[in-house]
């Protein structure tokens, strides 16, 4: 059980006798153990892992713009979904992404492939969020700092 008792500059947590910087510590490892154990979780986070061009092709246009090598999620997604749009859509890379541009597509694989990805990273980005949020609650009501 937390408590506000403090003794000679250390305070009482989980059993334990720990000062303010191995408190913020173990606040950290408490609540990321809570909060993101969910399978979504873990979906988001192999959708950001799987996105990495690890996979090396040959026979892209324009090779000095283009990022090297392919992921296995847009590998895969390309093969299972083979319609066209009509028209090119926008998608995002991390390269196109660092230079301000969009990367465009017709295949409805690779925008799947493209797209899928941040949508794990804005949830992983989410539960970062209400994890910090709890960590600041949680070490003010221990600490007895005001914020």
């Amino acid at each position: 059980m937390d408590t506000t008792e403090q003794i000679n500059g250390r305070y009482f947590f989980d059993g334990m006798s720990v000062d303010g910087d191995e408190l913020l510590f173990w606040l950290i490892l408490d609540e990321f153990k809570k909060n993101f154990s969910g399978i979504a979780d873990m979906v988001a986070v192999a959708s950001m892992l799987a996105s990495f061009p690890v996979i090396p092709v040959r026979g892209k246009l324009d090779a000095q713009k283009t990022t090297r090598g392919t992921s296995p999620l847009s590998l895969a997604s390309r093969m299972l979904i083979r319609q066209c749009f009509q028209k090119k859509r926008r998608t995002i890379t991390w390269k196109k992404m660092l230079r301000g541009e969009w990367a465009y597509t017709t295949s409805v694989g690779a925008y799947v492939g493209r797209w899928v990805p941040w949508i794990g990273a804005v949830l992983t980005a989410y539960d970062l969020s209400i994890i910090t949020r709890n960590v600041v609650h949680r070490y003010m009501l221990i600490t007895g700092e005001k914020g």
